[in-house]
């Protein structure tokens, strides 16, 4: 059977091998989440439930049809957490990581799969990226944890309670899944800054991408490379940042205004600053929230669709057509308005196979969440259309925030938000290649002829 297992996948393209490793993986999170364990005495949970919620863990989307410090044990809290790394790290970097603790080579194809699962362009420096990765993304969620441990230690009434809150919170932020044991996500320290800028430093570490992060660090420790020449930063790295800060200020900027004279009319500037940078940080893909989103207005529900869709960065724990995508799409834009036929930004050229791979990513999000809110317009006809857009953006983009229509979505609907979490996690790029399967070069080519476009 093994060997039959082994021949199957040896046929198989590094993006579909890669994408049967996450539903192995959804699969081993099903059998854990089934454990009764897991969930608090005389809670019972339906086997669609079951699957929805191991579906959003591994994804680290959050999104949930129930209540999560309701529903599940201490055991279970630690469960999810451990589930949640198979998202935030990867499944190959796990998978790595492990080979290398048991002393096996990796191998041409591990490299390949890895390089796929972390979008990467080269087979060499991989293993050194996946260690990287692991210690950055644990060393994250340690410091978190030992911060908020002991600042929670003023809100909770024994040093475990403080601990295991401030565990659970570091690990949902860095690994930007959204999910809590508060039972009011963050609302319980909406006056309260410290644990927000925390919390939002954590979520934006783990959306702007592990090679942004391995590029600062290598910065910091020495400003020079090894041949002597100024450090530099890689293309990636600068386009990630500015557009990622970008989108955070404007986004900042958009909630605070449109919500000014609206939700946040009677609190203070700062009370107002705060809930949109916030909810400006959060939208991007971590799903945490201090407030109820269902006071917002519809053109901020609208913006919060938009930077949802959006998402976090390439090769980072967020979803979405990532950052990156979106940047290379509006710099096309510009350039062609201006009739230049090449993209120069930061002394460089962006790659032609690079803007047509992020039009192509575009074009499939786009034409993937309309027929996902075509379907739920159908199938839960009984929800606004705000609300059912709402959830397709947070689903597709893994993001976790909620207008509350989650638990009363049909069988039919929630398996579309499954189905949009799983490739929101495995990206577009993997599942495009998956559509796809392996690459093959034509030996020919046919006349070139032009079409009236516009």
């Amino acid at each position: 059977m093994w060997n039959k297992v082994r021949v199957w996948m040896e046929k198989r393209s590094p993006a579909q091998v890669i994408s049967s490793y996450y539903l192995l993986a959804v699969t081993i999170s099903i059998l854990l989440f089934s454990i009764p364990a897991v969930r608090k005495p005389g809670v019972e949970l339906s086997f669609i439930d079951t699957v929805f919620t191991a579906v959003s863990v591994v994804s680290d989307t959050g999104l949930t049809v129930f209540n999560i410090s309701e529903t599940y044990s201490v055991f279970g809290y630690f469960v999810i957490m451990l589930v949640l790394q198979f998202g935030g790290i990867g499944i190959m970097a796990i998978s790595t990581f492990f080979w290398i603790l048991l002393g096996r080579k990796i191998g041409l194809r591990e490299r390949r799969l890895i390089m796929v699962d972390n979008n990467q362009f080269a087979l060499s420096g991989l293993v050194i990226l996946v260690k990287e990765i692991i210690k950055m993304i644990l060393l994250i969620e340690l410091i978190g944890a030992l911060i908020l441990g002991l600042y929670f230690l003023t809100y909770f009434p024994t040093w475990k309670d403080a601990f295991l809150h401030g565990l659970f919170a570091s690990v949902s932020a860095t690994t930007n899944a959204g999910m809590d044991i508060t039972g009011e996500s963050l609302a319980p320290f909406s006056r309260d800054y410290f644990v927000q800028f925390i919390i939002m430093i954590q979520i934006i570490l783990g959306a702007i991408g592990f090679p942004v992060l391995i590029e600062i660090k290598e910065f910091l420790s020495r400003r020079k490379t090894k041949s002597g020449f100024p450090f530099r930063f890689s293309l990636f790295t600068k386009l990630t940042t500015v557009t990622y800060g970008s989108l955070l200020v404007l986004g900042t900027i958009f909630i605070f205004f449109l919500e000014y004279q609206q939700h946040f009319k009677n609190l203070s500037w700062h009370e107002s600053f705060f809930f949109s940078l916030f909810q400006a940080t959060t939208t991007r893909s971590a799903g945490l929230s201090t407030m109820d989103v269902n006071n917002f207005s519809i053109p901020t529900l609208l913006i919060m669709c938009v930077f949802m869709f959006i998402g976090g960065s390439p090769n980072s724990v967020g979803g979405g057509i990532r950052t990156t995508t979106f940047a290379i799409n509006m710099l096309f834009i510009f350039h062609f308005a201006r009739g230049n036929h090449d993209i120069k930004i930061f002394n460089r050229e962006i790659h032609p196979d690079d803007v047509m791979k992020s039009f192509a990513i575009t074009l499939l999000a786009v034409v993937m969440c309309f027929l996902s809110v075509v379907a739920l317009s159908i199938s839960d006809s009984q929800h606004d259309f705000i609300s059912i857009l709402f959830e397709v953006c947070s689903a597709f983009g893994t993001v976790g925030l909620s207008l509350g229509i989650t638990p009363d979505l049909s069988i039919f609907g929630k398996c579309v938000l499954m189905i949009l979490m799983f490739i929101g996690r495995i990206g577009l790029t993997s599942f495009l290649f998956i559509i796809g399967g392996n690459q093959k070069k034509s030996n020919f080519k046919y006349p070139k002829e032009r079409i009236i476009i516009g």
